[in-house]
């Protein structure tokens, strides 16, 4: 299975701040959206992916406010993405081996899409249900 397959089923939309808004901003978007990280992306090009566990490491655990600060303080600028036809066993590679829960899915340097830990175990466990079912009827046969 491809992330381009896992796009079609989940759907593509990408939310989205700049740099220049307030944490507290994005943290109400992300609350709205029920997601556990944003992009930042200006002027169409990718600068940056805000997580929940940014936000705990770096305002509430150095006791900043979160209305004060900017995005562009916390935010990771060091982004690990994807393209849609990159398969699930290297995506749970990268994900492993750089620590991140959320792959933005680039097409042509352009956000098309983004997938998280979540969303490749999904796919996972329905393409290991998929196996055992048929084994079960080549067993039965």
């Amino acid at each position: 299975m491809t992330v381009n397959q896992i796009l079609s089923t989940k759907g593509k939309e990408v939310y989205s701040i700049l740099s220049t808004n307030t944490v507290y901003e994005a943290l109400t978007v992300m609350s709205e959206k029920n997601i556990g990280a944003i992009l930042i992306i200006e002027d169409g090009i990718l600068k940056g992916v805000l997580s929940e566990r940014d936000y705990a490491r770096k305002i509430v655990l150095k006791a900043k406010s979160s209305k004060k600060a900017l995005v562009h303080e916390i935010m990771e600028t060091d982004v690990v993405t994807v393209k849609p036809s990159d398969n699930l066993d290297y995506c749970m590679e990268l994900m492993s081996t750089k620590r991140v829960r959320h792959l933005p899915v680039l097409e042509n340097n352009t956000v098309i899409g983004i997938i998280s830990i979540s969303d490749v175990v999904k796919a996972i466990i329905e393409i290991q249900k998929d196996t055992i079912q048929h084994l079960n009827s080549y067993i039965t046969q």
